[in-house]
């Protein structure tokens, strides 16, 4: 005796992925992609039609990064409203923070804070002769 299991998708799924339906994809508006290198975390938004005075950046409380859209006067509006806001993450450097607009793409670059966990003797301070001041009972 064979035993097969056969799962047959919904209806649902056949409507949903017909491309006749849905000629595009689906992308959320405001995404931002992050990646992460040893040096820093680079955030890079996909801003199309938006002029570079009209973008503008904050670090809230040493511990947000918002990167949204405004108009340059009162009497505009900007190609693209666009708001985003992204928790730092911890051993960054505040003041190196940077940013770059390039056809339509907008690259943030934190980077990290590097902290010596140790310490370092050089060899030239150490005395020949190492004295003894206590001895362990």
């Amino acid at each position: 005796m064979e035993l097969s299991i056969y799962h047959q998708p919904s209806p649902w799924y056949y409507l949903l992925a017909n491309p006749a339906l849905f000629s595009y994809l689906p992308t959320p508006e405001n995404h931002v992609n992050w990646s992460e290198t040893p040096e820093s975390h680079i955030y890079s938004a996909d801003l199309p039609g938006v002029r570079k005075e009209e973008i503008k950046l904050e670090v809230e409380d040493s511990r947000y990064l918002i990167i949204r859209t405004e108009a340059i006067n009162e009497s505009t509006q900007p190609a693209k409203s666009f708001s985003r806001k992204f928790r730092l993450p911890g051993g960054i450097d505040i003041e190196g923070i940077s940013a770059g607009f390039e056809d339509g793409v907008l690259t943030v670059t934190v980077p990290r804070a590097f902290r010596r966990r140790g310490f370092f003797i050089d060899p030239e301070d150490v005395p020949e002769r190492l004295q003894v001041l206590a001895r362990a009972a």
